[in-house]
């Protein structure tokens, strides 16, 4: 009787996957590396992180007078922290309207209290955040069974901003380069090419404030940000207060479109809208450093969302694009490209715009070329207008790189590269940091490159939606660039908010967001270690007390009565259609869901 043998050769009809056979077929290989050929035994990634949150009703009695004391909580600690930047803010060197008052003077004469106010206020604004989440996403395995309304959630969100609004800059002083840089270019010069410290000079009251590392190096900004800064140069001059009040109205002119875009590109997705609001435009880092730290990511990530929705709402449409479809899919791509001439990763959104698009058409390669010509064509233009009309020209794209001299720990190829260096000088083998990042920063961008790419793919063959795929295609860009700032988590947070609902992206994100919005120092710099002690200890006393005050009043303790299985009897029944005109926070399904 013959022998079978314990590994049989495959027939013709067996495919065979395994690596020595795709490297024989190139295109297979191609395929399964950008996921196309629909053979991964592994749930997709939009599987893995997206679903349909459900309906549900509004917050009963109880947890609307808990949600008042949230309000209150949290509205409390911005007004500590307004307080506290009079001391502990980011204070210009000169021009400070403090400095010498009897009253509003007295937190920059006591450090160590301002410090503390403003960390108190800092520690209660997240935990109110935290507790707001109880009831905009509820429990993060099963959801919310209630969920507060937009109204209630717009009235606590500005009473947040509000204290934000009014204080000294906290946690950055960046403003003070928008102001230096946008001098320069009210003067005539090009701030492409010189520096705060050679184009208006050491002494000069608005090169003080810029931080040493900053002064002698050109502007990174596209020219429609400082096409806008020159005009507020000329209307405030030297003036620093005035400058910086223009500037904060920028950025809340961005958060009122980041607010008034998130929550139709949640609906859009699926998602809640209350549940995308609280985890974007409510989250610390926005609140701590668009509103408080005047950055301009306020701006760039207002009009991209906008442009998004604006497309988004002309492609899935039923309709063919024309007429006013095709006004709002130009007007999309026109405000995304403006985004990109503030900072340029926003124009990442224009190519899932376009892939979306494309889909639209068919899918086919000529769909993809069509999509793209129109799109680019509209970048292309809205680019050389803004760079010609405000006469900067296109010098931008030569300083993009600006922000590398800055080593930055959240950066993974950044950290790898000075991880591996001290580990080098702990062995006695030299310090080769500089060239372990020469190593590791190009690698981390192929690989952020890929990534990209194949979302990108992902989105034109319909496997997932381009809110998602460019939320987790600027995750990739965020962590895998050779500089990180808190904020910079921001630019895939919030598009990623309005369509991830799986755990395995909220905890990550609610966690490293209360994390990194409690760390840094208000004053954008560094105190001497004892007053951070102090402060520290401080602040968790306050906290700590504070929790026991209000044991009773808010939610600190989860209660399984919170969570029915079913909806409250109570609830009055809500079958309106227009789930939004009622505020009810329900999520009401749209075409191209996913």
């Amino acid at each position: 009787m013959p022998q079978t043998p314990e590994n049989p050769e495959p027939t013709r009809a067996e495919p065979t996957f395994t690596a020595r056979a795709a490297l024989r077929h190139p295109a297979e290989l191609a395929r399964r590396a950008l996921g196309i050929d629909g053979r991964s035994p592994r749930p997709s990634v939009a599987a893995a992180l997206h679903g349909d949150e459900p309906e549900t009703a509004g917050l009963n009695e109880q947890e609307t007078a808990q949600l008042r004391g949230i309000r209150r909580f949290g509205a409390t600690g911005a007004v500590l922290m307004a307080v506290g930047a009079l001391g502990a803010g980011a204070q210009p060197v000169l021009q400070n309207p403090v400095q010498g008052l009897r009253v509003i003077g007295l937190p920059a004469r006591i450090p160590s209290v301002a410090l503390t106010l403003t960390m108190t206020g800092t520690v209660m604004i997240v935990l109110a955040w935290l507790l707001l989440g109880r009831f905009a996403i509820g429990s993060l395995q099963s959801g919310a069974v209630r969920r507060l309304n937009r109204s209630q959630l717009d009235r606590t969100l500005l009473l947040w901003i509000i204290p934000l609004s009014v204080a000294p800059p906290m946690f950055s002083k960046d403003v003070y380069s928008y102001l230096a840089q946008s001098e320069i270019a009210a003067r005539g010069l090009d701030p492409y090419a010189i520096g705060p410290a050679g184009a208006l000079g050491v002494d000069h009251v608005l090169t003080r404030t810029v931080p040493t590392i900053w002064r002698d190096t050109p502007a990174p900004y596209g020219p429609l940000f400082l096409w806008m800064g020159r005009g507020i140069s000329w209307l405030t001059g030297e003036n620093i207060v005035a400058g910086i009040f223009l500037h904060r109205l920028l950025a809340l002119a961005g958060v009122a479109m980041i607010v008034w875009a998130l929550p139709r590109l949640a609906r859009r997705c699926g998602v809640a809208e209350v549940s995308a609001l609280w985890l974007g435009a409510a989250n610390p880092l926005l609140l701590f450093h668009l509103v408080a730290g005047i950055h301009n990511e306020a701006l760039m990530l207002g009009l991209m969302l906008a442009g998004i929705e604006l497309a988004l709402r002309a492609i899935e449409r039923s309709e063919p694009i024309r007429g006013q479809s095709l006004l709002l899919l130009l007007s999309g791509a026109a405000l995304i490209a403006l985004s990109s001439t503030i900072k340029i990763p926003s124009l990442l959104a224009l190519g899932f715009v376009g892939m979306a698009l494309a889909r639209r058409w068919g899918g086919t390669p000529k769909a993809v070329l069509m999509a793209a010509a129109l799109l680019g064509g509209v970048a292309l233009v809205v680019t050389l207008v803004i760079s010609t009309s405000s006469g900067l020209g296109i010098g931008w794209v030569h300083t993009l790189g600006t922000a590398n001299a800055v080593r930055s720990w959240m950066s993974i190829p950044t950290l790898l590269g000075l991880g591996t260096g001290l580990a080098g000088v702990l062995l006695g083998l030299g310090d080769h940091t500089t060239a372990v990042l020469s190593l590791t920063r190009p690698i981390a961008a192929v690989a952020a490159a890929f990534i990209t790419l194949r979302m990108l793919v992902a989105t034109l063959v319909d496997r997932i939606h381009a809110v998602g795929a460019l939320g987790l295609s600027l995750g990739a860009v965020v962590l895998l660039f050779p500089v990180v700032q808190p904020w910079y988590l921001l630019w895939a947070v919030l598009p990623l908010a309005a369509w991830a609902t799986a755990p395995a992206f909220r905890v990550p994100a609610i966690v490293f967001s209360s994390i990194v919005s409690v760390i840094l120092m208000p004053n954008g710099g560094e105190y001497q270690p004892f007053v951070i002690v102090q402060a520290a200890i401080a602040t968790i006393f306050t906290a700590g007390t504070l929790i026991v005050i209000t044991r009773n009043r808010l939610p600190w303790r989860v209660d399984s009565e919170q969570h029915p299985t079913v909806p409250d009897p109570q609830d009055p029944p809500r079958d309106d259609v227009d789930a939004e005109s009622r505020g009810t926070g329900r999520v009401t399904p749209g075409q191209g869901l996913r």
